[in-house]
């Protein structure tokens, strides 16, 4: 096992037990409520340890007493076993995204047509797996509902295609199809918010005040590989009480991340990245 992520459990335990401090209150919130109150949205870990701990950390800190994870746990990063872990620990709803998809071998996931970086990463993933890491990765749906809400790793129209939503037309096509109120995306790693208004608006605000009747797509940006010129980590908070939804950004370690990558023997390319945010 990574020393990291021993070093981050022997810590937690010294704070109360648990490396996700608020995992306790789960149940006890959701007894009470019926459901989470606050309801972080995770994507786009991509087997970045540094970033996924310093995220469970923030989301704890802002208690969130649910979590969802909209995939791409592995790929890109060097620990993905370490990654598969934590979700599996202390998120309540997970889902599956296309390098979720390329690790286990999954006909949904073409690599053949990835660049050189990712289809090698991808490879490098496969053989590092454990048969129950990538049984895990087998399990999670492509579409997953809790409360208003839906999550899809890209479209609701396609979710299998794993296209994206970059464009206000992207948008329009899951928003004709959406059911519930808000739709939480990732896959793109740039956090923005499409509007159901005659066009299609975007917002590239932090903040959201969900609106009656106004169906969202809020795409929640990246974990483990920003790529808005940012490298701090993204992830989005839904509070159901405020009916609004936050995009936070988490700094991490960003320089050991990138060590590991190229200590992995990736190439230096996706560990530099993490530097710019790009």
């Amino acid at each position: 096992m990574d020393e990291d992520f021993r070093s981050f459990e022997r810590a937690a335990r010294l704070r109360g037990g648990s490396a996700f401090s608020a995992q306790r209150k789960i149940e006890e919130r959701q007894r009470r409520h019926g459901q989470g109150q606050r309801v972080a949205v995770i994507s786009d870990i991509h087997a970045n340890l540094e970033a996924l701990t310093s995220v469970l950390e923030d989301l704890s800190a802002q208690s969130c007493d649910f979590v969802v994870c909209l995939g791409d746990i592995v790929g890109y990063g060097a620990n993905p076993i370490q990654c598969v872990e934590l979700v599996r620990k202390y998120v309540n709803i997970s889902i599956i995204g296309n390098h979720d998809a390329a690790a286990i071998g999954h006909h949904s996931a073409k690599i053949h047509y990835w660049g050189a970086y990712a289809k090698d990463a991808t490879l490098w993933t496969r053989k590092v797996l454990r048969d129950k890491d990538k049984q895990f990765l087998a399990s999670l749906p492509f579409i997953a509902h809790y409360g208003e809400a839906t999550f899809v790793h890209g479209t609701l129209y396609s979710p299998e295609l794993f296209d994206y939503i970059q464009t206000s037309y992207d948008a329009y096509l899951t928003l004709q199809i959406l059911e519930n109120a808000v739709c939480f995306v990732g896959h793109s790693h740039v956090p923005i918010a499409f509007f159901n208004d005659n066009p299609v608006s975007f917002s590239l605000e932090p903040l959201t005040q969900l609106r009656d009747g106004m169906k969202t797509i809020i795409n929640v940006g990246s974990v483990g590989q920003p790529r808005d010129d940012n490298p701090k980590a993204a992830y989005a908070i839904h509070d159901l009480v405020k009916n609004t939804i936050e995009i936070r950004r988490v700094q991490y370690d960003v320089e050991l991340a990138r060590d590991k990558i190229h200590k992995a023997g990736l190439s230096m390319a996706l560990g530099d990245r993490l530097i710019h945010g790009r």
